[in-house]
């Protein structure tokens, strides 16, 4: 359904430089807004690597902020400004609200263009990770702070109402990998960020192992970096229907084989976000991060969301991120068992 149009911008600059997992989760909500303002062009600006997220939806250009180096620093800043002002920017629409970004849109607002920028709601989220009178409930999610950009900025925006990209079909290299697919596809991405966000890996590999004596399932394990692959690899080798990606494939042909999984394992991390943009069925697992910051994946049912048990830890979440730890909340993820997480996953795909 196409909105009715309060503005009259008919060239938006969408900023978003990080992180991986923040830059994917305002997939669905450009996804949306190109769909209800098919009138309305959108230049996303992030980094070169990025690129591929934005490659299916209509109407949306991309553009690399070189950050390390041409666009680095207040003047690298000025030349991006330069840059992109050839391309007649009406307004912009700012998702990432930190210096480089405030210094970039502050340009345009000297050259009278219309700019709007995300709330991050810091109050809320430092209530919810108080240890003393936290105040434990659901915030407002990050698409919805992203999408209220956009409204800023005169646009009516629903996102509650979610079309996905069709399947895509695996090219011939891919297809080489994966083979013909005659099971079902569960991938798994069992690292992130931060220790305290990632279920600890000898209890991750008693899920595959049990889920690979299922003849029905075949598994796909996702990471990145040299040692992540070394892990992943040495997991690989003991497990039939079990394949290693990490290291083989780029982001686009990732992005490729998520779109055919029936099943995505994730933990509070980008991968999750790569298959909720997609319309995978996304499960999570949680540690000293939880869903009620704003950070889940898109449009998945809070059930997805695989948690500790909150009765013993009950000062989680402890932080937004992943980067502070409560004191004796180390060994969360411990409390929850593999054999629950098969169970999900097999209930998901069945």
């Amino acid at each position: 359904m196409i909105s009715f149009i309060l503005s009259k911008h008919k060239h938006l600059l969408v900023i978003r430089l990080s992180a991986m997992g923040d830059v994917a989760m305002t997939v669905p909500v450009i996804r949306a807004f190109t769909a209800q303002h098919p009138n309305v062009k959108i230049t996303v600006l992030s980094k070169p690597f990025l690129k591929p997220l934005f490659n299916d939806i209509k109407n949306v250009d991309f553009f690399a902020a070189d950050v390390t180096n041409k666009h680095k620093g207040f003047f690298g800043i000025y030349k991006l400004y330069k840059e992109l002002k050839l391309l007649k920017i009406d307004a912009v629409a700012d998702l990432h609200n930190v210096l480089r970004s405030k210094v970039l849109r502050t340009f345009f607002k000297i050259s009278f263009k219309n700019v709007a920028f995300i709330n991050k709601g810091r109050s809320e989220k430092s209530a919810l990770t108080k240890t003393k009178n936290k105040v434990f409930k659901q915030l407002k999610t990050t698409h919805e702070r992203y999408a209220d950009v956009f409204r800023s900025l005169g646009f009516s925006l629903d996102i509650k109402n979610p079309t996905f990209p069709v399947k895509k079909q695996l090219p011939e290299e891919l297809f080489k990998i994966t083979g013909v697919k005659s099971e079902k596809w569960v991938g798994i991405a069992p690292f992130a960020q931060y220790n305290s966000k990632m279920y600890p890996i000898d209890l991750m590999e008693k899920v595959i192992a049990e889920l690979s004596k299922n003849k029905a399932v075949k598994i796909f394990l996702f990471g990145g970096g040299k040692k992540e692959v070394e892990i992943l690899d040495a997991i690989a080798n003991k497990y039939v229907a079990t394949i290693n990606m990490a290291g083989k494939i780029k982001l686009a042909q990732e992005l490729n084989l998520i779109s055919n999984l029936d099943c995505m394992l994730s933990m509070d991390s980008g991968n999750a976000h790569f298959a909720a943009m997609l319309g995978v069925n996304t499960l999570t697992i949680w540690g000293v991060t939880h869903p009620f910051t704003g950070f889940a994946p898109f449009s998945q049912p809070f059930e997805n969301a695989i948690l500790p048990d909150l009765n013993i830890y009950p000062n989680i979440p402890c932080s937004i991120y992943g980067n502070k730890v409560c004191e004796g909340y180390e060994d969360v993820m411990r409390t929850i068992a593999p054999e629950k997480i098969v169970d999900k996953i097999l209930k998901s795909i069945h």
